[in-house]
């Protein structure tokens, strides 16, 4: 009896072993398979899923938007308010809106705008004795220019503002779907180790680091854009009041209203 007992140890032992060592290289498959071989950046993009990796696109388009913009209306609005500046400082020496022509030259922008619809409303008014309409009408005609460029000024802006509102969530949804599928496959593989659970979600979690790469970026340089624009519209105010002053200037000398004589060849 003790003999038949020891060789049934025997072959227990002789059994158990190899169950162990199969059990611990089917784990090691299963890890090897689930893993991905790089686990850069880069690495965990192409071992994404199709539809994160649709998500990572689009944020890095939004993101090359987002910088294209920057550059672009830092160059336009510096630009522009550097020619209102120089044409105001043209209109703070000027007396009359003729003289304000005259010096203005051949310049281009805003102010030059500005004095071209006041000469133009001159014109028009001429012979009229009603001072205060023909205040009215200049001042309509430079309030629309004005809306006019700071509309043309503020235009692409915009979509600042909704990349820096939109992208978080983007980047979110490409995380949810992602982790989703990494769940998904653990209970495929009905492994739960960490080294197997960690790279899915690793993958998830870049679209979430994505959209915040495009959308803080976004935010800050919308609100010193739009505190740029807000300058250049201040500017453009400036010059346009300087212009209504010249106005009121011709309009009450002795010689009565629409005799200022703005040369209107001038302005081409």
């Amino acid at each position: 009896m003790l003999r038949l007992i020891q060789f049934a140890l025997l072959i227990v032992v002789w059994l158990v072993p190899p169950t162990m060592t199969h059990a611990q290289d089917a784990s090691a498959v299963i890890g090897a398979a689930t893993l991905p071989r790089d686990l850069t950046p880069w690495g965990m993009y192409l071992d994404a899923d199709p539809v994160v990796k649709a998500v990572m696109i689009g944020l890095v388009l939004a993101s090359m938007v987002t910088w294209t913009v920057w550059l672009t209306k830092t160059v336009e609005i510096w630009l522009d308010k550097r020619e209102v500046k120089a044409g105001a400082q043209k209109l703070a020496s000027a007396q009359s809106l003729a003289q304000a022509v005259e010096r203005l030259g051949d310049t281009e922008g805003g102010v030059r705008e500005l004095v071209e619809a006041a000469a133009t409303e001159e014109k028009l008014s001429e012979g009229s004795l009603a001072i205060d309409s023909i205040k009215e009408r200049i001042a309509s005609r430079l309030e629309r220019i004005e809306a006019a460029s700071a509309r043309r000024i503020a235009r692409g802006v915009g979509v600042l503002a909704t990349i820096g509102a939109t992208a978080p969530f983007v980047g979110l949804f490409g995380t949810v779907w992602g982790i989703m599928n990494s769940f998904i496959g653990i209970s495929q593989a009905q492994a739960t180790n960490l080294a197997v659970v960690a790279p899915g979600i690793a993958e998830a979690l870049l679209a979430t680091a994505l959209g915040l790469v495009a959308a803080i970026p976004a935010v800050v340089i919308y609100n010193l854009l739009a505190r740029m624009i807000a300058g250049y519209r201040v500017q453009l105010g400036d010059a346009s009041a300087e212009v209504l002053r010249l106005v009121s200037r011709d309009l009450e000398r002795p010689a009565g209203p629409g005799l200022t004589k703005t040369p209107l060849s001038v302005l081409g």
